[in-house]
């Protein structure tokens, strides 16, 4: 455990509600002594799973609140150990006196996510079940909230399951053709394998979009605001925080430092990042500022171009070479939309025919002009539109996870390819069941369940 204790003879509490004024208020304690414990408090022997109504008391005896416990006998309980709920009112001295009383009779302050981190020992969840808990508590929108109700019962689990299993499938396949390498005629041929790995990586690689998917609705979308000077970024990003995050004028070269504003669309976290206008220039500052922007745009989940109507002295040209940049400094996963803002001013701007591909909006940013359809877009791009159904919980670790996993995948075929060595290939498959593992915790350190389970919240 991240808290260095052993389960066996340690008892925890925490209050498990959150802090302030309620109607009620929890106190949680798991672990051998939990029964002991709440008898001492309550003064009474309490069955489990039945409601009693009782009276909290310190160890001297005197009253500090009435209501209801709850105890839930190992290893039917959250945590997999005896557990017991002491439900009062919900005010913050209250609480604290409870606590108290329970840790004067032996309960220890539980530490951030220990009870959930109990509950993954005890095989009542898995790492990613676990992680969910978590993301359910901070979800900020429904479908973030949905899909993190998803991994929690088990739909991301199963799938990586699911792929272990492919894995394991191809490894006995290959040790069984190492087994019998003797036999004049094999028993495995090397197009069997190749068939196997190229489904197997197919198989991945939907899964890593997926998993990049719920991340998003997870952590929120990065949405990167790039275009010349005076383009209208800063109008854009007032338009859609509503209020003046950014100076606007018409002085070229306003905003010299990346400004960012987190919104909500529908639910859905959204970090919109302004960023200096792109122009080379002698100034020191505002050169900074542009190479700041693009750090910020190799690291977006979703790049917006902003382009001025108005300026008749961009040429097809000038156009083409500010996408060539862009191109250069965004990774290839990511989107980039063009926003063809001052629409107000009746102007009109035609893409060359090579970007006509590209997603492109006509937006007033100054009267808010076409915004709602742009709007409609970062939501698909983020996940919201897609079929609910096929979205859960997902985080960074198991995109790396998944990501290596993946890459050794790719490895094993390039290896059958070039040498036709089984047991190479094997190996690799091998290091890329170990990624997948990471992600359930089956195989897991201690270093990593302390990062993981110490950003929970005191109580979970």
């Amino acid at each position: 455990m991240h808290s260095k204790r052993s389960t066996a003879v340690t008892t925890i509490a925490a209050v498990a509600t959150p802090i302030g004024r309620g109607g009620i208020g929890i106190v949680r304690l798991s672990g051998p002594k939990a029964f002991q414990i709440s008898e001492m408090v309550t003064h009474r022997k309490i069955s489990p799973r039945k409601a009693t109504f009782c009276t909290f008391q310190h160890p001297d005896g005197t009253a500090i609140d009435e209501g209801i416990a709850l105890l839930f006998k190992a290893p039917h309980s959250f945590t997999g150990e005896d557990v017991v709920e002491l439900q009062g009112h919900g005010g913050v001295a209250v609480l604290q006196q409870v606590l108290e009383a329970v840790c004067a009779a032996g309960a220890v302050m539980a530490l951030p996510g220990e009870f959930s981190e109990r509950a993954f020992l005890n095989g009542k969840m898995d790492l990613v079940q676990a992680e969910a808990v978590a993301d359910l508590i901070d979800a900020s929108s429904n479908q973030a909230a949905q899909g993190a109700l998803r991994s929690l019962q088990g739909e991301f689990s199963k799938k990586i399951l699911e792929l272990n299993q492919c894995v394991i499938r191809i490894r006995v396949l290959l040790e069984s053709a190492l087994d019998f390498s003797d036999e004049e005629i094999p028993l495995v041929e090397t197009q069997q394998v190749k068939d196997q790995l190229d489904e197997l990586v197919l198989r991945t690689e939907k899964i890593i979009a997926m998993a990049q998917q719920g991340a998003r609705l997870h952590q929120g979308l990065s949405v990167v605001i790039l275009g010349r000077p005076n383009a209208g970024k800063s109008s854009l990003l007032n338009c859609l925080a509503q209020k003046e995050t950014a100076i606007v004028t018409d002085i070229a070269g306003t905003t010299r430092d990346v400004l960012q504003e987190s919104i909500h669309i529908q639910g859905m976290p959204l970090h919109i990042i302004d960023t200096a206008g792109l122009r080379e220039t002698d100034d020191v500052i505002e050169r900074e500022g542009v190479r700041r922007a693009w750090l910020q745009a190799q690291q977006a989940d979703c790049i917006v171009w902003v382009l001025d109507v108005s300026d008749h002295l961009l040429s097809p040209e000038d156009l083409m070479e500010q996408y060539a940049v862009i191109q250069k400094n965004r990774s290839p996963a990511t989107p980039v939309v063009v926003i063809l803002n001052k629409e107000d001013l009746k102007q009109t701007m035609l893409l060359p025919e090579s970007l006509q591909h590209l997603p492109h909006f006509k937006v007033s940013a100054k009267y808010q002009q076409g915004i709602e359809e742009f709007k409609k877009y970062l939501l698909s791009v983020a996940g919201v539109q897609c079929n609910e159904g096929g979205t859960f919980s997902a985080r960074t670790r198991h995109i790396h996870a998944l990501q290596h996993a993946l890459t050794k995948m790719s490895h094993a075929i390039e290896i059958l390819q070039q040498t036709q060595a089984f047991e190479l290939v094997a190996e690799e498959l091998k290091m890329s069941q170990r990624a997948l593992g990471e992600i359930t915790g089956h195989v897991t350190s201690d270093d990593l369940l302390g990062e993981i389970f110490s950003t929970f919240c005191i109580g979970k």
